[in-house]
């Protein structure tokens, strides 16, 4: 079976017969020599590419504006010293993983250590005057010794005698209140050694505070991983002497990433949470749809833009610091209806793009473009060089020379 080339419309130099195979599904026509369209060059190109030709569509376009705007992490931290020392341990560096409660960064705490032994020693003196005061207080309370014979130095003569020389005069023989009052005395003695009885244990509970306040400093010689991530940014080596405040490393979680863009008020009123926007990174041309996560509630006074975060899908390509592009709606411009054509129907030259247009008479022709947003992931809208109705292939055919290629510089 013969296939005459001159079917598909092409001009052609010199043709060859075009034989069928069982194995391949279409058509093939080998071209021996230059073939020639009229502003470029075609090598080859197959049946299948050259029915792939659609109609330009008309597609209603809302108004928008192109923000930049960077890549964040959704949890990110920077752990800093909180008490002063060498740094002892580094857990790794930039870009290693870590689990939650992993150990990061530890600080030398044999200073601490010390301090924590001397205060163990004041807890334990206290716990020994509370003990003594107990007992001096128990004594007087059911043995009162304030009056004690034993202890008011008498003369070794009968009671009577004795509390006669040893007591004041008034308090013995006159009566009323021209004399002592044995229970106030007792009294006052009862409570002077209640008193040391409650400093005792006050002074106990000042040294177990002064534990209690070690041990929080030694808990922060220690940086735990808060939360499963890597480290993104390290500002410390081990040796290193810190003071508390001073930042260590930088910790994020780059499961879930986020856009963060300054927006100008005005176009505020043309975003609402959980609405999606396209989003452009600067990574091979990526794009995505991303999700309005996070309105801030206040406008900064210098700029007038309000920040809003944007949710990117899980695992997309890079990480916090790319830049980004998000394309926010123009609440003060109407929607308008403007060619649309498949990303894949356009080819670049720098940063030229052009379309291959499907003509009737004189095969396909390279057309220049202007183009604008992208409507969705797949399709862009052309703001000048096609009208809605015309037939481009919806593939860029392959072979082409100059310099035209699917990627644009």
């Amino acid at each position: 079976m013969t296939f005459d080339c001159r079917q598909l419309r092409l001009p052609i130099a010199t043709t060859e017969n075009c034989r069928t195979s069982k194995k391949m599904i279409g058509l093939t026509c080998v071209l021996l020599l230059g073939l020639s369209v009229p502003g470029h060059t075609l090598l080859a190109q197959n049946t299948a590419t050259a029915a792939a030709i659609v109609t330009v569509q008309a597609a209603d376009t809302a108004a928008s504006v192109t923000l930049g705007g960077s890549v964040v992490a959704f949890k990110q931290v920077t752990l800093t010293a909180q008490v002063a020392g060498r740094i002892e341990f580094l857990a790794g560096t930039e870009g290693d993983h870590f689990k939650t409660d992993d150990i990061l960064v530890a600080v030398d705490d044999d200073d601490l250590l010390a301090k924590r032994r001397a205060a163990l020693a004041q807890y334990s003196n206290a716990q020994s005057a509370i003990a003594n005061a107990q007992v001096q207080y128990n004594r007087e309370l059911w043995s009162p010794q304030s009056r004690s014979i034993s202890r008011s130095g008498g003369m070794g003569m009968p009671s009577m005698f004795d509390q006669m020389f040893t007591q004041p005069f008034s308090q013995s023989f006159m009566p009323g209140n021209y004399g002592g009052d044995r229970y106030v005395d007792r009294q006052a003695d009862i409570y002077g050694l209640g008193t040391q009885l409650d400093q005792a244990h006050n002074q106990q509970l000042s040294a177990q505070s002064q534990i209690e306040e070690i041990d929080a400093m030694l808990r922060d010689a220690r940086s735990f991983a808060p939360f499963d991530g890597v480290i993104v940014r390290k500002m410390v080596e081990k040796g290193d002497t810190v003071q508390p405040g001073q930042a260590l490393l930088e910790y994020a979680d780059l499961t879930y990433l986020q856009v963060e863009v300054a927006v100008p008020v005005r176009l505020m009123s043309g975003l609402e949470k959980g609405q999606l926007v396209p989003i452009k990174l600067d990574l091979g041309n990526v794009r995505v749809k991303g999700r309005v996560a996070q309105i801030f509630p206040v406008a900064d006074e210098l700029r007038h833009t309000v920040t809003v975060k944007f949710d990117l899908p899980v695992e997309v390509p890079g990480g916090p610091g790319m830049y980004a592009e998000v394309m926010v709606p123009e609440p003060s411009l109407q929607s308008s209806a403007v060619p649309v054509i498949p990303e894949s129907a356009v080819l670049w030259r720098g940063s030229l793009p052009a379309v291959y247009v499907a003509t009737e008479d004189k095969g396909p022709r390279l057309r220049l473009i202007r183009i604008g947003d992208y409507v969705d992931n797949d399709h862009v809208a052309v703001l000048s060089g096609l009208e809605i109705g015309e037939r481009i292939h919806a593939v860029a055919l392959t072979g082409a020379r100059g310099g035209w290629s699917h990627v644009a510089d």
